[in-house]
Formats: structure tokens, sequence, C-alpha cells
């Protein structure tokens, strides 16, 4: 299977920072800095393709991520191959993972994992998987994923959740650990992850849920976190390191998704839908949390340095004229050292869909980068 990079355009950043249709995109003054990255952004959008965005971010401008071009990498179909999950090899900024977040009704209701080539866009490899039995509820798949030097580990946001293990050579399903068995019970909804820096451990964020009815939960606000021995799941066992749960988070809403370990080592930049946390990497204590984002936060990217993180949010953009209010992809910096949002939002789904109509189905969600030195 033979998918290329698609030219689309070459477009600077669209920001807003107003009040329309009741939604304040906050844009507060962004703070004088010396640091400037330039790099390439692969952004899910929930369709058969990711954004690949070349960007340049300097802090002290008032939109600080600037879009010098966007093009698309295509996995397959939208109908077969909707993505969350773009993991970009540790050692081989040419290679990356993804996994899909729908079942495939064409492949007996199967999910996707693969990889491909980021030079020539070509798919390496295209693996179906079969969903365990446990998973009676699989509304959500796969959507976090972590790595090891042999191995791929998504994690599935069914219920029950699981880990799967995939050799990155032949991208076949080595093992599989239940996420019941480290965390027994059934009061989680979505579950995330992300390997540790040592590549040592397996990070997992569950959000702490209750039944509302027999098909849908509602999360309490807290999260409740998990620290897995790699080497134990390459075996297919769950072995617990550590573990903590952070609560305070807002019923209904605070929702944890993607996440990063800083490269410095220090912390982990959460998602967590209408908050992005700052966690101590160590202890798994809170350490701060921000809610001025411009919308929901689904993933959250340090940069090299570990001082900024571009955050992936869905909100409405007031420059699409309709009715309705049609929910974009944005991305927005957020700066470690000072604990704040920086400058206004940059749009992504409706800067490279609005040539050919947009429907505010390509909402942004996972992130990864190769960033240039």
């Amino acid at each position: 299977m033979t998918k290329k990079v698609t030219k689309v355009f070459a477009i600077m950043g669209v920001s807003t920072a107003v009040v329309a249709a009741g939604l304040m995109l906050f844009s507060p003054e962004p703070v004088k800095s010396a640091h400037q990255y330039a790099g390439t952004l692969y952004v899910a959008g929930m369709g058969g393709h990711f954004a690949k965005v070349d960007v340049n971010i300097d802090p002290s401008e008032k939109q600080p991520i600037k879009i010098n071009a966007i093009d698309r990498v295509e996995i397959g179909d939208s109908s077969t191959h909707p993505t969350h999950d773009p993991r970009i090899d540790a050692k081989d900024s040419n290679t990356m993972y993804w996994s899909t977040y729908k079942k495939d009704k064409s492949a007996n209701g199967q999910l996707h994992v693969g990889k491909t080539d980021l030079k020539t866009g070509k798919v390496l490899a295209d693996k179906l998987v079969a969903l365990p039995p446990e998973s009676t509820w699989a509304g959500a798949n796969y959507c976090g994923s972590g790595q090891s030097e042999k191995y791929y580990l998504p994690i599935s946001m069914a219920m029950e959740g699981y880990i799967d293990v995939i050799d990155k050579k032949t991208m076949e399903l080595k093992e599989r650990v239940m996420i019941s068995e480290f965390h027994p019970d059934k009061n989680y909804r979505f579950a995330h992850s992300m390997n540790t820096l040592d590549g040592k451990g397996y990070y997992v964020a569950l959000n702490v849920s209750t039944p509302k009815t027999k098909d849908e939960w509602k999360v309490t606000g807290d999260l409740a976190m998990y620290v897995l021995d790699m080497a134990a799941l390459e075996k297919g066992e769950a072995k617990v390191l550590k573990k903590n749960v952070i609560k305070g988070g807002n019923p209904g809403k605070t929702t944890t998704f993607r996440m990063y370990f800083t490269p410095d080592g220090k912390y982990i930049t959460q998602s967590a839908a209408d908050m992005m946390y700052l966690i101590d990497a160590n202890t798994l204590e809170l350490v701060a949390k921000e809610n001025r984002q411009a919308g929901d936060n689904h993933d959250a990217l340090p940069t090299l340095d570990s001082k900024y993180a571009v955050l992936t949010l869905r909100a409405p953009n007031p420059a699409i004229s309709t009715e309705e209010k049609i929910v974009d992809g944005w991305v927005q910096l957020y700066d470690i050292e000072n604990r704040k949002i920086v400058g206004e939002p940059t749009s992504v789904c409706y800067s490279c869909h609005k040539d050919e109509g947009y429907d505010g189905k390509s909402v942004l969600c996972g992130i990864d980068a190769v960033w240039k030195k």
C-alpha cells in the first residue's frame, strides 16, 4: 500500500482574538523572549491523513506560531483510517507510527496500525488488529501511544481498555495487556499513554468516571496515573512502578487526553480538555494547571529546550461564517517556565481545508514534531 504526501498550499497562520458567538479566544500579552523555534508538526485530525505543518515559533510575537506551509501525509480513507495518533520513531525521524481511532467496518470492525516513511509519504506497513472480547464498548479506540526501542505501544480508549505491544519492524501484534491487570476497577474513561524518556517506563492516564447509564459515563475530574515497567509490558505483563491520583478537576469537563515528558525530564505536559496540567515527572504530583487556553486541549508537545509547549485545541472559529458554530483545530503556545499561555492561537484545520470546503469535522488531536536544531 502506497500513499504519498499531497501538497495542499502554503499559507500564513490564521489568528483571532475576538469575542464571537459568546466565545473568547484568550490572547494575553506575549512575554519577550530570545528563544525561537522551527520545525515540522505532524498533527492528527480524525481523517485518513496527518497535517504536515512547517512552522516558526517566536514567543515574543503576538501570534507566536506562524505557519509557513501545510501538506498532508495520507494513510488511507477517512472512513477506514481515522487517526488521532502520530508517533515519530525516537531514533529515526523519518519514520512515523500510527493507529486508528475508529473500527474499520469494511474489515470486520478491526483497527489499523501502521508506519509511514515521512521522506516519501509511503505507507511502509498497514496491519489489521482485532479488538479483544472484553472491549464491549469501542466507540473510541487508539489515541495515545508510547514506544521502546523495538516496540510501538498504542493504548485503546475502549471499555475495557488495553495496551498493545506492536513489533516496529513487522507491525505485528506481539502482546496485549488489559488495563484491568493494573487498574481493576472499571471506573475510568479514555486511557492515554506515553513512554518515559529513558524508555524504561510507560505512563498511563485514566479519567476517573461514574456511570450515568449503561453505556454513558461522566468524568469526575480526577486523574489516575500509573507508570508501568516497559520490560514487563514487552512480555505481556503489568508491573506498576509508581502511581498517583490528581483531584480537583471540573466534573463532566476536565478530561485528560495525550501528553509528553519534557526533554529535561522534569515535567509531564498533560492535556485535560478545559485545562492543561503540568505534572512532576518523578512524583506524579500536580505542579500547575492552565485553564486560559483558547479551547479544549487534546495534546501538549514540548519544545526541545523544555521551555514551551505547543497545545492542540478545539474551539469555534469566528472567521467561518455560518449560522452554527463550526469547530476548528488550533495550536497555541504555553510557557512552561512562567506557567502561562503566550499570545494568540493559530488555525490549522480551517487553514488547510477552507479552499475545498470545511465542515468542522477535521479537528486536531495528537501531535508530534521534527524540530530543527
